[in-house]
């Protein structure tokens, strides 16, 4: 992977200060990393019913998430190197806009090609959006703090799969799809209004001076590595996961409820990486990814039973609740390139793992069945594991 920094000396952000001197602003970057990924994932929980409104397989109408994030993966970078000179804030607030228009256009779409483009415009905001909202914190708290602050602006992530996607699942069960992506369209506009609001401008020069040397972008790289291939392992599974549940014997109606249940479980996973990221990463990436993978390879014995595979996709996903923070404030932290730029690296290197989850699962579906998801993905997030055990430069066991 090639990477690149700014050859200019830069300056601190007149900004900068405490977590408690920018929580408001830091919670605002939280609302909208939930309004972000509550649309990326709505088509998980909503899967079947929008692939029978168009009469097409499950199989395809998973490929929705592997289109928005393909586009993420490969925009990104370039978004994010191409827009360094304009001003951060309203940068931030026309991706939030752009959330907007996508809903609205998958809400209305008279055709799965229509509604796939709406999607595609959604990938292309994504893509530009977590890098700017992981940059941002770097400019707003001091180095000391980072963790904590990521873990509270990206959190909100974490509360989309918590509130948002089971939420608008169990609205779009009631009442209609269409109408769970109107709603999002309408939160978009809240957001975009508090994040005005409550987000303090800052400067586009980078927080602190990028380390340029062959250190620091070996750790980026095996952060980026280690994050694609979690990821992989994560959607392999997760992409299906109303599918499983409901091929284990859960009603529709309880799709929303039991994605629900993974998100609550979720804020352990948060609450852990954020007291312990700034203090012992190596041994909080170790924790959480260990104890997913022992999670899903109970789910994966215990199919098609409900009660075993509820309780293990509640340890799974909950656990994997932290995991995000922890490869951001990794990435940032190599100090390889400048902070914008590490969240696009992170950003682009997790939507290629949610694409090809989602491909990877989408293929063994007819060949292997929902049973042989599970110990691919396993098998997944362990290669993220070693990789993350391997590079001590890029997750330490004390912070640098």
């Amino acid at each position: 992977m090639a990477v690149t920094s700014p050859s200019s000396t830069t300056l601190v952000d007149p900004v900068h200060g405490g977590l408690r001197q920018h929580r408001a602003g830091l919670l605002s970057l939280a609302m909208a990393s939930c309004l972000a990924v509550t649309t990326e994932m709505l088509p998980v929980g909503l899967l079947p019913a929008i692939g029978q409104s168009f009469r097409i397989t499950d199989s395809v109408t998973g490929l929705l998430v592997s289109l928005y994030a393909v586009m993420v993966a490969s925009l990104a970078v370039p978004l994010t190197v191409a827009t360094a000179r304009f001003a951060r804030k309203p940068l931030l607030l026309a991706t939030v806009l752009c959330y907007a228009i996508s809903n609205v256009i998958v809400a209305l779409a008279p055709t799965f090609a229509v509604l796939a483009a709406g999607r595609a415009i959604g990938g292309t905001t994504h893509a530009l959006f977590f890098s700017l909202c992981i940059g941002y914190v770097p400019r707003l708290v001091t180095g000391a703090q980072v963790g904590r602050a990521l873990a509270i602006a990206t959190g909100g992530a974490t509360a989309g799969f918590i509130v948002g996607v089971p939420l608008a699942t169990s609205l779009g069960t009631a009442l209609g799809w269409r109408v769970s992506f109107t709603g999002l369209a309408a939160l978009s506009l809240l957001t975009l209004a508090l994040v005005a609001k409550l987000l303090p401008p800052v400067s586009n020069e980078a927080p602190v001076r990028p380390v340029q040397n062959h250190s620091g972008r070996a750790a980026l790289t095996a952060v980026v590595a280690s994050n694609s291939l979690t990821y992989l392992g994560q959607f392999t599974l997760y992409t299906f996961v109303s599918v499983l549940f409901l091929a284990a014997g859960a009603r529709p109606a309880f799709v929303g409820p039991l994605l629900l249940l993974c998100g609550v479980c979720g804020l352990a996973g948060l609450a852990y990486a954020a007291k312990n990221l700034d203090r012992r990463p190596r041994r909080t990436m170790g924790v959480g990814l260990g104890l997913s993978i022992v999670a899903i390879l109970v789910l994966g014995a215990g199919f098609p039973l409900l009660v075993p595979v509820i309780v293990a996709a509640a340890i799974w996903n909950g656990v994997f609740g932290g995991v995000p923070s922890i490869y951001q404030a990794c990435a940032v932290r190599t100090h390889a390139v400048a902070p914008e730029l590490a969240g696009a690296w992170v950003n682009a290197s997790a939507n290629f793992g949610i694409a090809g989850g989602a491909a990877i699962g989408a293929a063994l579906l007819p060949l292997t069945g929902l049973s042989g998801l599970p110990w691919v993905a396993a098998a997944l997030i362990g290669a993220g594991l070693a990789v993350s055990m391997l590079a001590r430069r890029a997750f330490p066991t004390r912070p640098v």
